[in-house]
């Protein structure tokens, strides 16, 4: 099917579902109501931009026939350079319209829960945790996005884990790329030498669950109880107010005790072992296709170092896709558009290959 064929089918869809939604009874169904506009949003900028590029090829053609009909020269030299400027856009348009028709990744629009854990390195993996969750912070405050803290683990400098929520518009799209094993090589305060030491740490971006898209079965996990040893007060070190969670089947355990009510513990591990094992589905699924298009970036091993971030020569490199920034410190104050950016643009280009092999 040639590329116009698949946007007149899409517009087709688009206008079969914006009928449906005329459909005054529509909204007591509340699940289709959901999926048509879901659906119907995710079509609309497709819509749109082959309607301006139509407008666009409709321009051409009206300056050619001012051409081939107008004798006023004024005219003539006004049709000649809208033709000119309206035929360069033409092959921006087009590959605009291939890109938007790129198959996408139905989750790009979840809101995420991500996990930051100290890896190899001691304090200093600790103390980059830190450092890697305030970037993050400020990414997303750049972007207009929320954050809530769920979990925090203390060490004794730095922080040991950190797991919080983002939630805003498409996420799971700019945080995905995340996933991974980052290191740092600096010096650490505590170094009297100056040597540089490299330490790691691990990102696991998972999106948040809906209803609709999994429900895990409660036959399948272990709830525990049991006393708080962490910050936060008599009540807590006194009441059963901590909550364990494990997932029989996968070995997976998550423990919550940040709150004093053990029912918003509960809420909050249910929420992380639910993610955790969406996402495991998700990696299993993904691992064949990362296998079959190797260019691709954000679908591969958890265990892969994707980042180094080297402060003696302020260098920021992903080694994914070979990039290398010397902008480190305005990255580790939430600059990370660049980075961001250029690993969209090597999924869109590899996937684009894909398409035209």
């Amino acid at each position: 099917m040639s590329i116009f064929n698949k946007l007149e089918a899409v517009v087709g869809r688009f206008d079969t579902l914006t009928e449906k939604m005329g459909d005054p009874t529509l909204y007591e169904r509340q699940e289709e109501y959901q999926a048509i506009t879901k659906e119907r949003s995710n079509l609309e900028d497709i819509v749109k931009a082959y309607k301006e590029y139509k407008q666009v090829k409709a321009d051409v053609e009206e300056a050619k026939e001012i051409l081939k009909s107008e004798k006023d020269e004024d005219m003539r030299e006004m049709a000649k350079e809208e033709l000119s400027e309206k035929e360069s856009e033409i092959p921006v348009w087009e590959e605009r319209l291939k890109l938007l028709l790129l198959p996408k990744d139905p989750i790009d629009d979840k809101n995420v829960i991500i996990e930051i854990r100290a890896g190899a390195g001691g304090d200093e993996a600790s103390i980059f945790v830190g450092d890697v969750y305030r970037m993050y912070q400020n990414y997303c405050r750049s972007l207009g996005f929320k954050t809530e803290n769920i979990s925090v683990s203390e060490g004794d400098e730095g922080i040991k884990e950190i797991i919080f929520s983002i939630s805003g518009d498409k996420v799971y799209s700019k945080m995905k790329y995340e996933s991974g094993v980052h290191r740092v090589q600096r010096v650490p305060k505590t170094e009297s030498q100056g040597r540089i030491h490299t330490s790691t740490i691990t990102v696991a971006v998972l999106p948040e669950v809906e209803d609709l898209d999994f429900k895990l079965n409660m036959n399948d996990v272990r709830v525990d109880v049991f006393r708080s040893s962490g910050a936060g007060g008599q009540s807590v070190n006194t009441t059963d107010s901590a909550v364990r969670m494990t997932h029989i089947p996968t070995g997976e355990v998550v423990s919550c005790q940040d709150e004093r009510s053990q029912l918003k513990n509960k809420d909050k591990a249910m929420k992380i072992l639910t993610a955790r094992i969406y996402d495991k589905m998700l990696q299993e699924k993904n691992a064949k296709e990362a296998a079959e298009r190797k260019g691709l970036v954000g679908t591969g091993d958890r265990s892969e170092r994707i980042r180094t971030y080297n402060y003696p020569q302020g260098r920021c490199s992903d080694h994914r896709i070979g990039l290398t920034l010397y902008s480190l410190d305005k990255i580790m104050e939430g600059d990370l558009a660049e980075v961001t950016d250029s690993l969209v643009a090597h999924n869109q280009a590899e996937l684009l290959k894909g398409q035209e092999e």
